[in-house]
C-alpha cells in the first residue's frame, strides 16, 4: 500500500519547507557582548541580554531563546559551574535557567516564584565546587546546581553586591560598600551572624575577566544573527521585507533602522551621520518607503527627518534646511516648565500616499502644521489652527499613525496628555476635523490621555486604541463632518442567560492595531499580552501573553502582519518576535498553480495543522475521501484554510489520499487539490 501512495506523491507540485500554523519565532539581538564563559573548547556569551554558545573546534552557534526552551528574556547574569557542568542564568526577573552544553535547559523558578516584599534583583553569581551564590538585593541565595534546589537563603538587613567562599569564612560584599562575614561553622541563615569586617584576606570581589580578556576579540567578529538591539519603535512590512526603528522619547540614543529580508538583517547607516552633520541624530521613530523606489526610504526622528537610497544617508531635513520647526518648550503633567533638548525637530509619523508625496507629522512646531513633501519636491505646509494644543505653546505634542484610508483621507492621533485626539484630514479640502472628546454611542464620555493606535479594517471602519479600551469609527460615520464623533465600543454578549453584554476589550490599554487578510484585528497591548479578535468582533480567537505563549513580553508596541505567509510580527519593549497565523493574502481567483496543501505526505509522527493556502475571501472547503466522503469543510481566513486531519466525529482520518474542493464565496467552482495521509 506505502508504495501506492509514493506513487501519489510523486504527482504532487513541490513546495518550499514552510512554517507550521501556530509556530513562533524570536528575533533577538547579540550584537553587544557584555559576558564571556569559557568551557574547554566552548564559549557561553551575555550579549545584548541574551545568549548563544560557541563552539570553537566546529565553529557552530547555538542560540537560545523561549523557543528553545529558556524560560524568560532578558538575561542580566550568566556563570559557568565546572563541577555541575551548567551554565547559571539569572533573568531580570530573578527567574533561573541550567544549560549544560548539549543545550538541556532546567528552569529554578523558586525565587521567581517567592512571593516577598524586599527586592529579588541578583546583582551577580559566584560558583565553588557545586554551588552557586547569587548576591541579591535582600541578602543572598545559595542554589545546589548539581542538584537543582535551592541550598540555603539569607534574608539580612543589607543587599549584597558580591558573595565569596573564603577557606574558613563566607564574605559579603554589601551594595552600602561595607564587607561582612560569618564563619562556615555558624549559621548564616542568622543574620545576627553577619559581622561587618575590614579584613578579607586573599578575597577579590571583582568579577573573573580571564575568559573575557582572551575571548573577546574573538566574540566580536561572531555573527549569531537579529537585529542591531532590542529598543523597538516601530515595525513596518512592506514588499516582503521587515523594516524596524529603534528609539523611545525618554531617553536619547542613536538610531537602529533595520531591515529583515530573506532570514538577513540589514543596518541602515547611522553612526557617522551625526557627524556628517554636525547635529545630534536621536531617537528614530517612524520610517516608510517611497511607492515607486522600495530603496528609497526616510526616516522620522526627534532630530529631523532622514532620507536613505541603498541603505545610506543622503540628506537630513530639520529647521535649518527646510520649513520643519524646532520643538516648542513643554510643561509636564505638574506644570513645571522644561525645554526640549539640543535644538529637536520632531518628526514623529510619516506616510506616502499613491502618488508619492510624503505626508510629514512635525510634533511640538510653534506653528499647527501639516507637512509633506511632493514627489521630487521641497517640504511643504499647511496650516491648520485646530491643531494647536489648547493651553500650551505649540502644536499637538505627539502626531502618531499617520495613514491613508481607503478613501484617501489622512489619518492621524496625538497620542499624548496634553490633548489626546483622533485628526482627519481631507486632502482634497485642505480640511481637518479634531475629535478630543471620546464619546460612545451609549454617551459614556470617557476620560484618556493616549491614543497610540490607529488601523482601517477591510470594511472601511477606522480603529483606534486608547489607554481606556478599543474604539471604532464606523465606514458609516467617518464622512460625518460634524465637530463630534461616536467612537463605538463593541459589545459581546456574555452568553450567560442575561441580556448583558461587555465592551470589547473595554478597560485595556492599546498599544497597537493591526488588520490581517480575513480582517481580524490583532490588539497589542500594554500589560495585557496581544488579542486576536475575529472579523465579527464577537469573538477572542487567542489571547496570548509572556506566561502562556512564546510572546517575549506583554507590553507590545508594535505589530506588523506578511499577509503572504501570515506571519504575524510583534515589537515589543523586551525585543521581536513573530507568530504564523492561519490567515494569508486572498487570491482573486484559485487555480492549481496557487491553491496547494502542506505538509504533503502527512506521515505519521505528524499531528499539527493540516494547512491549504492560496484560496479566496471566505472560499468554501469540503474535504472528502477518494470515494466522496466528506471528512471535514469549512470557510478560509483570508486565503487560508486549516484541517487537523480528522473527520467530522473527531477521528483521525485513515491513510489515503483526500481531495480538497473549493468554492468561491458566491458558490463559483474554484479547484481541486490533493493531500496524502500516511498512517
Amino acid at each position: 500500500m506505502k508504495k501506492i501512495f509514493v506513487s501519489f506523491i510523486l504527482l504532487i507540485v513541490s513546495t518550499l519547507a514552510q512554517a507550521a500554523i501556530g509556530d513562533w519565532k524570536i528575533y533577538m539581538s547579540y550584537n553587544e557582548p557584555q559576558q564571556i564563559e569559557a568551557t574547554g573548547n566552548c564559549l557561553f556569551v551575555r550579549a545584548s541580554n541574551s545568549i548563544y554558545l560557541y563552539n570553537k573546534n566546529d565553529q557552530s552557534i547555538q542560540t537560545f531563546d523561549k523557543t528553545t526552551g529558556m524560560s524568560d528574556v532578558v538575561v542580566t547574569h550568566i556563570a559557568w559551574n565546572q563541577q555541575a557542568k551548567r551554565l547559571v542564568v539569572v533573568y531580570d526577573n530573578s527567574n533561573i535557567d541550567l544549560i549544560d552544553l548539549q543545550g538541556n535547559i532546567v528552569n529554578m523558578a523558586d525565587l521567581y516564584n517567592k512571593s516577598m516584599t524586599a527586592d529579588k534583583t541578583v546583582n551577580s553569581i559566584y560558583n565553588t565546587g557545586e554551588y552557586a551564590y547569587l548576591a541579591t538585593n535582600f541578602g543572598g541565595v545559595k542554589l545546589n546546581v548539581a542538584k537543582v534546589e535551592i541550598a540555603e537563603s539569607y534574608m539580612l538587613d543589607f543587599g549584597a553586591r558580591a558573595i565569596r567562599e573564603g577557606s574558613t569564612d563566607l564574605y559579603l560584599y554589601s551594595t552600602n560598600g561595607n564587607v561582612y562575614k560569618c564563619a562556615k561553622t555558624s549559621n548564616p541563615l542568622d543574620k545576627s551572624n553577619w559581622q561587618l569586617t575590614t579584613s578579607w584576606p586573599g578575597i577579590s570581589f571583582s568579577e573573573d575577566l580571564t575568559a573575557w580578556n582572551e575571548n573577546i576579540e574573538l566574540v566580536k567578529t561572531l555573527k549569531p544573527g537579529g537585529p542591531e538591539n532590542n529598543n523597538l519603535k516601530n515595525t513596518l512590512w512592506h514588499n516582503g521585507k521587515l523594516y524596524i526603528t529603534s528609539g523611545y522619547l525618554s531617553k536619547e540614543t542613536t538610531p537602529t533602522i533595520c531591515v529583515f529580508d530573506n532570514d538577513e538583517w540589514k543596518s541602515f547607516e547611522t553612526e557617522t551621520i551625526a557627524e556628517k552633520t554636525g547635529h545630534k541624530f536621536v531617537n528614530a521613530m517612524c520610517l516608510d518607503i517611497d511607492p515607486r523606489d522600495e530603496n528609497h526610504v526616510f526616516v522620522g526622528c526627534q532630530t529631523g527627518l532622514y532620507e536613505y537610497r541603498d541603505f545610506a544617508f543622503v540628506k537630513e531635513y530639520n529647521r535649518h534646511n527646510s520649513i520643519l520647526q524646532t520643538a516648542q518648550p513643554i510643561e509636564d503633567k505638574a506644570g513645571n516648565s522644561e525645554e526640549l533638548k539640543k535644538d529637536y525637530t520632531e518628526v514623529t509619523s510619516l506616510t506616502y500616499d499613491n502618488s508619492g508625496t510624503l505626508w510629514i507629522a512635525n510634533s511640538y512646531g510653534k506653528q499647527p502644521t501639516i507637512c509633506y513633501m511632493p514627489a521630487g519636491g521641497d517640504i511643504k505646509a499647511f496650516t491648520h489652527q485646530n491643531l494647536m494644543t489648547k493651553g500650551h505653546p505649540f502644536s499637538m505634542a505627539l502626531m502618531n499613525g499617520m495613514m491613508i484610508d481607503s478613501r484617501g483621507l489622512l489619518w492621524f492621533t496625538n497620542n499624548n496628555w496634553t490633548m489626546p485626539a483622533l485628526v482627519k484630514y481631507d486632502i482634497g479640502n485642505n480640511m481637518t476635523k479634531v475629535y478630543t472628546t471620546l464619546v460612545n454611542q451609549d454617551n459614556t464620555v470617557y476620560e484618556y490621555y493616549n491614543m497610540p493606535a490607529i488601523a482601517e479594517d477591510k470594511e472601511g471602519n477606522i480603529w483606534v486604541g486608547t489607554d481606556v479600551g478599543l474604539f471604532c469609527v464606523t465606514a458609516a460615520s467617518v464622512n460625518d463632518n460634524t465637530d463630534n464623533i461616536t467612537f463605538t465600543q463593541i459589545k459581546v454578549p456574555r452568553n450567560d442567560g442575561t441580556n448583558f453584554a461587555d465592551y470589547l476589550l473595554g478597560g485595556l490599554s492599546i498599544g497597537c492595531i493591526a488588520i490581517d487578510s480575513a480582517n481580524r484585528k490583532w490588539i497589542g497591548t500594554s500589560g495585557n499580552g496581544v488579542y486576536l479578535i475575529s472579523s465579527d468582533n464577537m469573538e477572542e480567537i487567542h489571547h496570548f501573553t509572556a506566561d502562556n505563549s512564546m510572546l517575549i513580553s506583554d507590553n507590545v508596541v508594535s505589530i506588523s502582519i506578511d499577509e503572504e505567509t501570515g506571519n504575524v510580527f510583534f515589537g515589543t519593549d523586551k525585543g521581536l518576535c513573530s507568530y504564523h497565523s492561519d490567515s494569508s493574502k486572498a487570491f482573486d481567483e484559485m487555480t492549481k498553480d496557487n491553491v496547494y496543501a502542506y505538509p504533503n505526505p502527512v506521515e505519521p509522527h505528524y499531528t499539527g495543522l493540516i494547512t491549504i493556502v492560496g484560496l479566496s475571501m471566505n472560499s468554501h472547503i469540503h474535504i472528502s475521501t477518494a470515494s466522496g466522503q466528506l471528512v471535514n469543510t469549512g470557510i478560509s481566513n483570508g486565503g487560508t484554510y486549516t484541517w487537523d486531519g480528522r473527520d467530522q466525529k473527531g477521528n483521525r482520518v485513515a491513510s489515503g489520499v483526500y481531495n480538497v474542493i473549493t468554492a468561491t464565496a458566491d458558490g463559483k467552482k474554484g479547484t481541486v487539490c490533493k493531500i496524502v495521509i500516511i498512517n
